[in-house]
């Protein structure tokens, strides 16, 4: 008698833990996408012109170090150590430029045209932080001059020429990501603007401490 009664509690609690199980499983395949979708287009939704003139000049700024990276990446005989820092600098950068096109065409923006964020002929000393034609100027970037210099380098004078013009590019960086933490508004965006800070300031040091062993 014992055993039937145990038998039947047992069974019936299984059924219980089943159905419940399928309860919740319902519950979140009914509520998670759903809800995952909505909080994903509030995100993008939550943007400011900040937003867009910072992604909009960062793209050709990212671009920028892409190139540079790549033109020493094609030499022969330059430093071991600055050969892996720019690998390492076109590997990071390469999927935030596909992320930050992916927010502007989510936003309804179009990227800077060369008269707007793509500063390839500003010298880098021309620091500004204001606007121009509504796109932010974006500091750091190197002047054509700048990077022919560059393209005829070789060896050491190439991977020193690199370290100092990167230097300059991610310290440009990161004044610009520093100034849209304080007026820009879409969370994705801040969120990689600290990452900017945190991983180009790491590069920095790591790269004046290479220039010191040159």
């Amino acid at each position: 008698m014992k055993t039937t009664t145990s038998a039947a509690f047992i069974g019936a609690f299984a059924l219980t833990v089943a159905l419940t199980g399928c309860a919740t499983a319902e519950d979140q395949s009914d509520e998670t996408p759903s809800d995952q979708g909505e909080a994903a287009e509030e995100t993008a939704a939550e943007y400011n012109e900040a937003d867009v003139d910072y992604i909009s000049g960062m793209i050709p700024h990212h671009r920028q170090a892409v190139h540079m990276s790549e033109m020493l990446l094609d030499k022969d005989d330059v430093e071991p150590e600055v050969e892996a820092l720019a690998e390492d600098v076109r590997e990071a950068q390469g999927p935030e430029i596909e992320q930050m096109e992916s927010w502007l065409d989510a936003w309804g923006q179009e990227e800077a045209g060369p008269d707007q964020g793509d500063m390839g002929d500003m010298d880098h000393g021309d620091m500004g932080d204001g606007m121009d034609g509504g796109t932010m100027q974006h500091e750091g970037m190197m002047s054509e001059e700048d990077l022919d210099q560059l393209q005829e380098s070789t060896g050491s004078a190439a991977s020193e020429m690199f370290l100092e013009q990167m230097i300059v590019h991610h310290e440009g960086a990161v004044s610009s990501a520093e100034q849209h933490l304080q007026d820009g508004a879409n969370p994705e965006a801040l969120e990689l603007s600290e990452d900017i800070i945190d991983s180009q300031q790491a590069e920095i040091e790591q790269m004046e401490e290479l220039l010191e062993d040159l």
